[in-house]
Parts: C-alpha cells; structure tokens; sequence
C-alpha cells in the first residue's frame, strides 16, 4: 500500500498522523508512505526526524473576514494545489488521509479531484472547518469523540475511532514511572500541566495549591511542568511565597519533561488544557482530570473536548477565565480527600479510552485502499 499522511500546523494534528505511520511501519513495513506539510508548520521538523519521506505544498488559513491576507492565501492555495497534483501524480497514492489543518486543504482536494480515494481524521468535539469542508468530499471521516458526528451528517461514512495513542504511554506502569523520576509510588500523585510552551493562568493559580501542600499536606507528591516560557516566572512567584525548589521535598516544579509516559505513568489526578491529544493520554490511563480549556483555541473547540469528558463524569471543568488560586485549591482538596469521587472518575476516564483507536483506523483505511 502507497499512502500519503497529510496534516499539521500543531502537534493536534500532526501527532494522530505519525502514530498511524508508524503503526503501518511497524506492522506492515511494505508500506510505503509519504507526508504532505508546510514549510512553516511543526511538522516540517518533526516528520523527517521521525524518519519519515516528506514534501511540502504552500498553503495558509483564511482569515474570517474580508483582508489582504485573504487575497494572499488565494494565491497560496492555488500554487498548493498544483503543487500537490504534482507530488500525488509522482508518488500515486492508493489513499490519501488527512488529519487536520489547513494544508489538508489543497493535498485532500486535489485527491478527491484526481479520484484518489480519501479519509479524515477529527480530533476535536467541535470539528475544525477544513474537516467539515473536505467531509462532504471525503470516502471515510472517523472522529475521536462521538459528539463530532453530528458535524458531519453530508458525509459518506463516519466512523468513532478514538485518537490513536503513543504506544510508551500505555506500556510504562506505575512503579516504573516513579522509579525513574524519583517518586514515591505509594504517595499520590497531582500532575499539573499548560503544554509544551507552559500557561501562565494555571501557573499563577498552582502557586497557591504548592504553598498549600508543601506547607500542611507534604504526603501529596505534585509535580507541576510550568513550560519553557514560564518557568522563570513561576520560580520567582515561588520565592516571593518563601518557596525555594530543590528545598520541597514533596514538590517538583519543572520547564519540561520529555518523557511524559514516566509521569502519566504516576498521577492520580491531573489539571491541563483540553487538547484532543492531551485528553486521549489521560483517557487511556485512566486519570481524573481539571481541566481549563485554552480559551483562545479555535471555534473554542477545548471548552467542548473538555465538556464531553465531564459530562461522562471523567473531569472537572474549570473556565479559564473563572480560574484563581483558591477555586483550584479548593477543587484539588475536594478530589483527593474523596478517593471514591477519584476511583469513580478514574472508571470514567478509562472507558472513554481508545488504546485500539490506531488499529480500527488502520483497519478502516486498508478496507478503504483495497476497495
């Protein structure tokens, strides 16, 4: 099988493609396989570290109003499709699959035009518009949440997939996750994360849950990844609360950790944003969430990916807005003094878990090449 993975921008979109190509490489090493990105999106250096073959077409997302800017894209989007006629008539495809963004826009359409058979993959709740365009175009369209299939009633065929998973998260168990960070295994465990690049609302309001456990509860273990533009900030707000790191013996304030498998692997309760990404890992382990949806996240989307999760009794939602410090203490205290509130939410999580999401979707998509 010949297939092209077309998506990106973010690592939403980007991180369900690679785990689906090296799930085909993995079990299929026959396949061959090429993504389709931008120059300027995360996957133009993720992808050929990855080790995967990788070609570029011009595109950009529209603004939603009338603007220069929309004249440019005009143009880059018709260059894209051209571009991507080009690469999908050298490489001949069986499928062509996209998983979100605005590059899918050129690549899937283009496909559809040369009747390439094609799938999309929807991380979100509220679907993205580049997905809900290319459904009405598409063969197959599978959705990680079910409450996405009413976005896309035009579509051949829909299908409630999940989000593939990487493979390390559900291998590293608990033991072994607090071994290699220097945890107790026995303690429990608050994980509090804003993402790679850190969110300056979540950190402001965990200065006051630290001082609070590193003051009164020290047999709650937090670890708290303030993010690479935050954490200087969040060191300081520390200090001025007499809070010293590497004096807390029960708190681990970090910019990053790069083996998210270790701590996941650990907590019993964690308070992120509500990427779909983020929430299928959670999902997939079985771990109690607060969530404080990005506000800022397109067509809100994160509000929605968080609400599908509280209304399953998985998380507490949190607005960003409506966040302080003593609200997230207060919902923290209620949560970990109330271990059968937490088992009832960890059963939650768990059932909304998709651990076999990247093999009903390869499935599907061979189905769909061999047709």
């Amino acid at each position: 099988m010949r297939i092209v993975l077309t998506g990106g921008g973010t690592g939403g979109h980007l991180y369900p493609a690679l785990a689906i190509a090296r799930f085909l490489q993995e079990n299929y090493p026959a396949t061959q396989i090429l993504f389709v990105g931008t120059t300027s999106g995360l996957e133009a250096k993720i992808v050929p570290r990855a080790g995967f073959a990788f070609a570029t077409v011009r595109s950009q997302g529209l603004e939603r109003k009338i603007s220069w800017s929309n004249i440019q894209t005009t143009f880059k989007v018709i260059c894209g499709l051209k571009e991507a006629k080009r690469i999908l008539k050298n490489f001949a495809p069986d499928l062509v699959v996209g998983t979100g963004g605005y590059v899918c826009g050129p690549v899937m359409l283009m496909a559809v035009l040369m009747g390439i058979p094609t799938a999309i993959h929807e991380q979100n709740a509220f679907p993205g518009i580049t997905n809900r365009l290319l459904a009405r175009f598409a063969h197959l369209v599978m959705v990680n949440f079910p409450e996405a299939v009413t976005f896309f009633r035009s579509a051949r065929r829909v299908e409630v997939t999940g989000l593939p998973v990487r493979p390390e998260i559900l291998r590293v168990d608990r033991e072994s996750g607090a071994r290699r960070l220097g945890l107790d295994p026995r303690c429990l465990t608050l994980l509090a994360v804003g993402g790679s690049r850190g969110a300056r609302s979540i950190n402001q309001a965990m200065v006051k849950v630290i001082q609070y456990y590193q003051q009164e509860q020290k047999n709650i273990q937090i670890v708290h990844i303030a993010g690479n533009s935050g954490f200087e900030e969040m060191t300081k707000s520390l200090q001025e609360q007499g809070l010293f790191l590497g004096e807390n013996g029960n708190i681990r304030v970090v910019p990053y950790i790069y083996d998210m498998e270790n701590v996941l692997a650990v907590a019993d309760l964690t308070i992120c944003r509500a990427g779909a990404a983020t929430l299928a890992e959670i999902a997939a382990k079985g771990i109690p969430a607060i969530l404080i949806p990005y506000p800022y996240a397109a067509e809100n989307h994160q509000e929605y990916n968080a609400r599908a999760l509280e209304r399953q009794g998985a998380a507490v939602v949190i607005r960003d807005q409506d966040l302080n410090g003593n609200d997230l203490l207060q919902t923290v205290q209620q949560l970990l003094l109330n271990p059968g509130q937490l088992a009832s939410m960890a059963i939650a999580a768990r059932s909304l878990g998709s651990p076999q999401a990247v093999e009903k979707i390869v499935s599907l998509l061979k189905l769909l090449a061999n047709r």
